[in-house]
């Protein structure tokens, strides 16, 4: 069965950094496009950052270019996202995403961004 494990989240001061892991298992990692999704309370899900199959393109949203990268291994069946510069908006669920449509969600680990 498809998992999604995401971890990594946790409390972090004000232009602090934070690695993101999402670690999956029950298909093809490496023929699956990753994406990473955040999610603040009362907002819409967004995406942050996705990254083709191979790797070989990232793509990420204006506010997180720069701040934000996102990797994987496909060894590891494991895709990253790390985390430089945090500010307080940058607070959110984040949830790990499979495919395009339709894919896989992870439960979400959650980022905290505060002084």
């Amino acid at each position: 069965q498809v998992q999604l494990v995401e971890s990594g989240g946790g409390l972090v001061q004000p232009g602090g950094s934070l690695r993101l892991s999402c670690a999956a298992s029950g298909f093809t990692f490496s023929s699956y496009a990753m994406s990473w999704y955040r999610q603040a309370p009362g907002k819409e899900r967004e995406l942050v950052a996705r990254i083709t199959s191979a790797g070989g393109s990232t793509t990420y949203v204006d506010s997180m270019k720069g701040r934000f990268t996102i990797s994987r291994d496909n060894a590891k069946n494991t895709v990253y996202l790390q985390m430089n510069s945090l500010k307080p908006e940058d607070t959110a669920v984040y949830y790990c995403y499979a495919g395009y449509y339709p894919g896989y969600w992870g439960q979400g680990t959650q980022v905290t961004v505060s002084s």
